[in-house]
């Protein structure tokens, strides 16, 4: 489940969600709301390269990752793990819920 919101600076985001409503992933601010909807659509090209997934540790020594656009921008970024093997789950996680954007309910 992909959500789009109106931030309070007139930007828009999108959270890409598991069934059960944790984010897997919160997009970077967007101008408009169809620069959202356009990226949404090319999510599924871009989760399927692994040259789009960077995959970080923060100075406390969690893990997350960035889905960057075929440009090297960041487009998106995951929570914090405590676990390397946590981050990699969240990572498969986004790949399955993206690709079941694309199947009709």
């Amino acid at each position: 489940m992909i959500e789009i919101q109106k931030g309070d600076n007139n930007t828009f985001q999108f959270q890409l969600k598991t069934a059960d409503g944790q984010t897997l992933l919160e997009s970077v601010d967007f101008q408009s709301k169809e620069e959202v909807e356009k990226t949404v659509k090319q999510l599924q090209p871009l989760a399927l390269s692994q040259n789009t997934i960077e995959r970080k540790t923060n100075y406390n020594g969690n893990f997350l990752f960035n889905l960057k656009d075929d440009k090297g921008n960041i487009i998106g970024n995951s929570l914090l793990y405590d676990s390397e093997a946590g981050m990699e789950n969240g990572i498969s996680n986004m790949k399955r819920r993206i690709a079941a954007l694309s199947k009709p309910d």
